[in-house]
């Protein structure tokens, strides 16, 4: 585990925990000659504009074209990106992720006649060349997809004009990031023992984690201190990106943001209603956590930057990374043998990145492009927490790895809405695991304080930033402005609904918003919640049944992006277009509070 002193930079952290990127490009001049290649390829695609339905085998060549395209943009702008977020103030791989994604506009400029002109051939026409040409078989779905996506498809005219606006519009996204990335410092505090301590985007869950209020309550000011700082050009900056959210929505002719964003997934707006509601309904249930956490802490107040702190006193339970390995394989053995040995590679075989370096980007993910093993950035602080992001990440990574084994490129991509379901079952199950392991009755009251912490972050918490995200774009599509004073004002009354009457909702908690990176892809979050409850009723199936319900899991993950999430869940098992699997998953949080309450 890292010391809490000054961030190593990138060239101090060894060799083992750093991840393989050279697997992608074993070297920057390999990455520059795909580089090229993409803009030579972009340049033949004008060849066959206008010709789209000349015949079968013109459709089946620009096709292969387009998708070949595609998954040479994404290889180019992964490596990129992903070099970095290694630093984020690294000049080389600034001016290669700029670049790569200038080319990326080019590319979507250079393919934007495409659809446009499908859409245009006639009905008999199209379904002529697809019976004539077998190898249009591929891509039956894909364009089964795009027929229905016919009504919001502009003029190539059109969609050349938005295809080369895409690079502004990153715009609110990217200066958010740099600004939280690169830009953002706080200031020092006193750790537990007094000795100087660095706040960072990485250590900051691990401050709010510490049994001493005193340093949980520095953090929790020395973090806002600096978002308030730039409170106005934050709010400009999301602002922006709601705007843009309701530009595109408008020039695709949805009646809103929201309902286009859903789209894509074909998930009916009743999907993200309901989960509010049901969430709603069951608050009662979040401000009975609230009272239990402020009994079991003594606290005479509930103050926001008591959140994270264990209920459980006096139980420290520092995990080393080899430690959190072997956790997690234990804790995911139920899934198989051969699930086991892949995650194993991906542990030894230069898929991770563990621990956090100066200029390193915050947080966690799973990424990589088509044709290369799966990565994962990691910022591992020690705690439980980052064992179960350990968990959460290699969810993702081994559904990027079996969809990308058995799914060509055009569906080796799933949505977010099923991918958080592959992440969170990992984590129920490594949980299950840990609450039947673990004997010491304040090690399970921990676990029990854990488990009920992902339903707050991942049902209740998620929930609440999609009512945020419902209300501040929707004030922008009535042609209201989002002032400051409105973001704080909605914000506060959230906090206030969804925590009860036990939590005092601190001023600082009014600026939350301006570090979510979420809310600059938007509609997103509510799949977290969503995804928890599939996940939840599918842990269940692979703990109760074995073998067959693992077969239908690992077929799920090999589905990949081949059907519609809907569909895909339901051969899970799981129908996320009724409201049964959230309440069932809060029906669940009860029962953990029952429990928690037994034992204190």
């Amino acid at each position: 585990m890292q010391s809490k002193g000054s961030l190593p930079t990138r060239k101090e952290i060894p060799e083992q925990y750093k991840w393989r990127l050279e697997d992608i490009y074993a070297s920057d001049d390999l990455w520059e000659q795909d580089f090229q290649l993409v803009k030579k390829l972009s340049d033949k695609a004008a060849a066959y504009r206008g010709k789209m339905g000349q015949s079968a085998r013109s459709l089946l060549e620009i096709l292969q074209l387009e998708y070949r395209l595609q998954e040479l943009i994404e290889k180019v702008y992964t490596y990129a990106r992903m070099r970095r977020d290694e630093d984020n103030a690294n000049p080389v791989y600034q001016a290669l992720t700029d670049r790569a994604e200038s080319l990326h506009t080019q590319v979507q400029t250079a393919l934007s006649f495409i659809e446009p002109e499908i859409l245009e051939l006639p009905a008999e026409t199209l379904e002529g060349c697809r019976l004539e040409e077998p190898g249009l078989k591929l891509y039956n779905f894909a364009l089964d997809e795009l027929l229905r996506k016919k009504d919001h498809i502009l003029s190539a005219a059109e969609e050349r004009l938005i295809a080369g606006a895409g690079e502004v519009a990153q715009a609110p996204a990217n200066i958010f990031k740099m600004i939280n990335n690169a830009d953002m410092t706080f200031l020092s505090i006193k750790d537990e023992e007094g000795k100087e301590a660095e706040v960072t985007h990485g250590r900051y869950i691990q401050f709010m984690e510490s049994p001493d209020r005193r340093v949980r309550r520095d953090a929790f000011t020395s973090l806002y201190s600096s978002y308030r700082k730039l409170q106005n050009t934050l709010a400009a900056t999301l602002s922006s990106s709601v705007k843009k959210d309701v530009f595109y929505a408008r020039a695709r002719k949805f009646p809103s943001a929201l309902q286009s964003s859903l789209f894509a997934d074909n998930i009916p707006p009743e999907v993200y209603d309901n989960l509010i509601q049901t969430v709603r309904r069951n608050l009662g249930a979040m401000h009975r956590y609230a009272a239990l956490r402020k009994k079991l802490l003594g606290l005479d107040e509930l103050h926001m930057y008591d959140l994270y702190a264990p209920m459980v006193k006096d139980i420290k339970w520092e995990i080393p990374f080899p430690e959190a390995v072997e956790m997690v394989k234990e804790g995911l053995a139920p899934l198989g043998a051969a699930y086991g040995e892949i995650m194993s590679q991906g542990f030894n075989e230069g898929w991770t990145d563990v621990f956090e370096n100066r200029g390193k980007t915050s947080g966690a993910y799973s990424w990589g492009p088509y044709g290369v093993h799966p990565y994962i950035l990691l910022n591992y602080q020690g705690n439980l927490s980052n064992v179960f992001t350990i968990a959460h990440e290699m969810g993702h990574a081994m559904h990027s790895y079996f969809a990308g084994g058995e799914q060509p490129y055009l569906y080796a991509h799933y949505t977010i809405f099923t991918a958080e379901v592959a992440s969170t079952v990992n984590e129920s199950l490594l949980m299950e695991h840990l609450l039947k392991k673990v004997s010491e009755r304040s090690k399970k009251l921990y676990l029990l304080n854990h488990y009920l912490e992902q339903f707050r972050g991942t049902v209740f918490r998620q929930t609440m930033f999609a009512e945020f995200e419902k209300i501040i774009h929707e004030r922008t599509e009535q042609g209201q402005a989002l002032t400051l004073e409105f973001l704080r004002q909605v914000y506060h009354q959230l906090n206030v609904d969804y925590y009860g009457p036990e939590m005092i909702v601190d001023e600082n908690v009014e600026f939350e918003w301006a570090r979510i990176p979420h809310f600059y892809s938007a509609f997103y979050v509510y799949k977290y919640a969503t995804g928890f409850s599939a996940a939840a009723a599918i842990t269940s199936r692979i703990l109760e049944e074995g073998a067959a319900a693992v077969d239908r899991y690992l077929g799920f993950l090999k589905k990949g992006g081949s059907d519609y999430p809907l569909n895909l869940l339901k051969s899970a098992g799981v129908d996320m277009a009724s409201p049964e699997p959230v309440q069932e998953g809060l029906d669940l949080f009860a029962r953990l509070l029952d429990q928690i309450e037994e034992l204190t």
